[in-house]
C-alpha cells in the first residue's frame, strides 16, 4: 500500500496510532514488541503506519505481548492536542 491512498480516516491508521500509543506508554520499542510478539519489525512498523490490514490473529499476539486485553488495541488513539 502507498502511504498517499490511505485516507487519514482510516480504520488502518486508527489502530496503527492506538498500537503505537500504547507501546510508547510501556518504554517499548518495535524491536522489543517484535520479539515479544513473534511479529516481524518491519510488519509491525507496517501496521503503526497503517500500511498492513492486520488479522485477528496477530491483534491478539501484539495485546498478548503488551499485556492488554485486546479491546484496548481497538480504542480510538488519544487525540493529538
Amino acid at each position: 500500500m502507498n502511504d498517499r491512498h490511505i485516507p487519514p480516516t482510516s480504520p488502518l491508521i486508527f489502530f496503527g496510532r492506538r498500537l503505537a500509543e500504547l507501546r510508547k506508554a510501556q518504554g517499548v520499542s518495535q524491536e522489543q514488541l517484535a520479539l515479544i510478539s513473534g511479529i516481524a519489525r518491519s510488519y509491525v512498523s507496517g501496521v503503526e503506519r497503517g500500511q498492513r490490514n492486520i488479522s485477528l490473529l496477530n491483534i491478539l499476539r501484539l495485546a498478548q505481548a503488551l499485556n492488554l486485553p485486546p479491546v484496548a488495541l481497538l480504542e480510538p488513539p488519544e487525540q493529538k492536542k
